[in-house]
């Protein structure tokens, strides 16, 4: 054998053999999708309630998991007054409806005298004719609990 053909012999096997310990690159260079989520602000844990609310609340095999997340996340007084509210409107005081939305948007509003708050926006009806609904949701700064829940006007 020649001297070339020799090198192209050995060049072809190396890369035969660092071909096969690549692993094979799907064709979309899309990275595939994440979520991550990390102990920020206030408003980060009220959008963290609303989505697992909305989630418990349309799936009906969650038991009890909606009042569990109304412990964990709002306080006993607001609680107490949802539950007045509800009573007379015979609807969710969370959502202020009847229904469950198909969509939430939560977005960080003011803060001060140790309250923030956040506007909820949640979406209702089809993606090609949807209407929204606002609310103004106020967190305790020093414990983050959700504190008080109102309609926007």
């Amino acid at each position: 054998m020649s001297r070339t053909t020799n090198r192209v012999l050995v060049a072809a096997a190396l890369l035969a053999a660092a071909g096969a310990s690549v692993p094979a690159v799907a064709s979309s260079t899309s990275p595939p999708p994440a979520r991550s989520g990390a102990n920020g602000p206030a408003y980060d844990r009220v959008a963290d309630f609303y989505g697992a609310y909305i989630d418990a609340v349309t799936d009906s095999g969650s038991g009890h998991l909606d009042s569990q997340l109304r412990t964990f996340y709002l306080t006993s007084n607001l609680r107490s007054r949802l539950a007045t509210w509800e009573s007379r409107e015979h609807a969710d005081g969370v959502l202020r409806a009847q229904d469950v939305p198909r969509a939430w948007k939560v977005t960080a509003g003011d803060s001060g005298m140790g309250h923030t708050w956040s506007t909820v926006r949640l979406t209702w009806g089809s993606a090609q004719h949807p209407t929204y609904t606002y609310l103004t949701v106020q967190s305790d700064l020093a414990t983050k609990k959700i504190s008080d829940i109102k309609a926007k006007s």
